[in-house]
């Protein structure tokens, strides 16, 4: 990893990398793939905020925020709240800190947006990323979010 990480708006002349970008075979199943979240992000218009992870210019990963949205349209009390939507880091580039690099900028944009909170959502299990937000000082909620667990950091607590 070098110094030079940013974050980066899709454009025409980088969707094609950011398509590229692939998770390891064996975690497939817990992150959708770019074109889902760049298609989520055309349908929820101005709450998503894509970007892509690039080291030197290179890319190396896909980010995707949410800002004010409802947890649960079904649930009338349930207060908004912004959060990490998609985190994929390409299969060759992991374990090199950009992951925590893209989830440090996130918690930066609520916080520059007024948030005062992040969560996240993710698959629960032994595979699954729920250490890698424990340790970015994410704790479970308690509540399921499509078979999904929710987690959130308070900004003040976050990296």
């Amino acid at each position: 990893m070098s110094d030079k990480i940013t974050l980066a708006r899709l454009t025409p002349d980088n969707i094609d990398a950011a398509l590229a970008l692939r998770v390891r075979p064996d975690q497939e199943g817990l992150v959708a793939p770019v074109a889902k979240s760049l298609a989520e992000a055309y349908v929820h218009g101005d709450t998503a905020w894509p970007r892509l992870i690039l080291d030197g210019g290179r890319p190396v990963g896909f980010v995707m925020a949410f800002f004010d949205i409802r947890f649960d349209p079904e649930r009338p009390g349930d207060r908004p709240r912004s959060g990490l939507w998609r985190l994929l880091v390409d299969a060759g580039q992991q374990g090199g800190g950009y992951g925590r690099f893209a989830v440090e900028q996130v918690c930066a944009e609520i916080r520059r947006r007024g948030g005062a909170r992040a969560t996240v959502t993710y698959h629960p299990g032994p595979d699954g990323p729920a250490g890698f937000y424990a340790r970015l000082g994410f704790r479970p909620t308690g509540e399921l979010s499509g078979g999904q667990e929710v987690a959130e950091v308070e900004l003040s607590d976050a990296p």
